[in-house]
């Protein structure tokens, strides 16, 4: 069920002429995705597609969407040689696809469940993150610091 609503939202997101209902779609998609990693018992992986991917990322895509004409972008027509030619990548893409999963000795069966005495992910991945690797998230901190920045200053609109 998660996976059909992923692929209607994901063939919405390009469907879509509205910039923002696009946007929107991918938020949903990205949900989905999310739901997919849940019932797979990887909670902590679902919840930070919740959290960086459906909240942080979109955030930024509707701030660059914003900073768009998307009057300019609604007035232009559809080419049809470029829409012809993506349909037939997508179905020679799905093709493959289904090619490579059809030769798959496992793809038929359910993964094991975890074991029971299983580490936490959430406390294991923050021993790593903050131990061995603070410097590094430390130094990605100030970046995006710096890219939000950059970004408030270079979309400021000058007053004449």
């Amino acid at each position: 069920m998660f996976a059909a609503l992923m692929l209607v939202f994901g063939a919405a997101v390009v469907l879509n002429r509205n910039p923002v209902a696009s946007a929107l779609s991918l938020v949903l998609s990205f949900l989905g995705l999310a739901a997919l990693f849940m019932s797979l018992d990887a909670y902590f992986i679902g919840i930070i597609q919740v959290l960086v991917y459906a909240g942080a990322v979109m955030v930024l895509f509707l701030f660059i969407i914003m900073l768009l004409d998307i009057r300019a972008e609604e007035r232009r027509k559809l080419n049809v040689v470029a829409v012809v030619g993506g349909g037939a990548v997508a179905l020679a893409f799905f093709v493959q696809i289904c090619l490579v999963v059809g030769q798959l000795r496992g793809a038929d069966q359910s993964a094991p469940a975890l074991p029971a005495g299983a580490a936490d992910d959430v406390r294991q991945v923050g021993l790593l993150l903050f131990g061995s690797y603070n410097l590094p998230f430390q130094v990605i901190a100030v970046l995006v610091l710096v890219a939000t920045i950059g970004v408030i200053v270079l979309s400021k609109r000058e007053l004449r």
